[in-house]
């Protein structure tokens, strides 16, 4: 069994202001680099990729890479910290129920008139067909602390208590006014989602390949944490998600899943991280195939 590894994490971004970076990432992409020591990673076999190194072009490459070396029985982990956001549906594109392509902010992420230049970030839908190309009988575990979702769009509450909290969402909205109005506008055309099937449920839906597992840092309507814990900067979910692997490695993702709940109620977050996969997959512990 072959082992590999992308993590990335990033705090700066090349043509973003200052106060839109984040604390955190970096430090989650090693500390999960690290955790991964445990279950035979390597160094050589996991590709780090942190602020500048982050960018898309970059990412991809690390991405696609591990993708074509996959055999059968292979363990693979992609983990990504940074901001999420949304830009429009291309115009091809019509099975977005909402209108809007989730998609994850890298290092270049630039402006393209009103919106988010899609080649300066990640979008689910790029995610999906490049993990579609996995082996069957390879293990393709996927770590997400971004928001996913546009809901934080409307949901300024959330946002403005993370903020007293002395917390950041990873979210970005659009790059202009004219741009946000516009998501605005395309999501109140839609009803509230409370299950992001498109960005989450159908990375991970049954194909010829791999079927990817999914941990998400918050739910479509919620926003994931930027937070400092003892004095160190993390995300909320990929702190608590290592604590509960480092206290009881032996433990299913679902019991995983809920040890992090715990964690996200007690520390006052209302952020809900999420567990998409087969059921199998939740009755086994991480690392572990079905």
């Amino acid at each position: 069994m072959a082992r590999s590894a992308v993590c990335v994490g990033i705090n700066e971004f090349e043509n973003l202001p200052v106060s839109s970076w984040l604390a955190g990432c970096v430090n989650d992409a090693e500390d999960i680099s690290t955790a991964l020591k445990k279950y035979g990673f390597t160094s050589r076999t996991t590709t780090l990729l942190r602020d500048s190194e982050a960018t898309k072009q970059a990412v991809m490459t690390a991405l696609t890479a591990m993708v074509d070396k996959a055999k059968p029985g292979d363990h693979l982990v992609f983990s990504f910290s940074s901001h999420g956001t949304q830009v429009p549906n291309q115009p091809d594109d019509t099975d977005e129920p909402d209108g809007l392509d989730e998609v994850f902010a890298c290092h270049d992420i630039k402006r393209a008139g009103d919106q988010w230049d899609r080649d300066t970030v990640i979008s689910d839908d790029e995610l999906r067909e490049l993990f579609q190309r996995v082996p069957a009988g390879a293990l393709v575990e996927v770590l997400l602390d971004t928001c996913h979702s546009g809901t934080g769009l409307k949901d300024l509450e959330e946002i403005q208590l993370a903020m007293t909290l002395g917390r950041k969402p990873r979210f970005l909205p659009p790059p202009s006014p004219r741009g946000l109005d516009r998501a605005r506008s395309i999501r109140e055309l839609q009803p509230t989602r409370t299950v992001d099937h498109k960005a989450l449920a159908e990375l991970t839906r049954r194909g010829k390949g791999a079927r990817p597992v999914l941990f998400a840092a918050c739910r479509p309507n919620q926003t994931a944490s930027d937070a400092t814990f003892a004095g160190r900067p993390n995300g909320a979910f990929t702190h608590l998600f290592l604590t509960s692997l480092a206290a009881r490695p032996d433990a299913t993702r679902a019991e995983h899943l809920k040890a992090v709940h715990a964690g996200l109620k007690a520390e006052r977050f209302e952020q809900r991280s999420t567990l998409e996969g087969a059921l199998k997959a939740r009755k086994v512990g991480f690392g572990s195939l079905w």
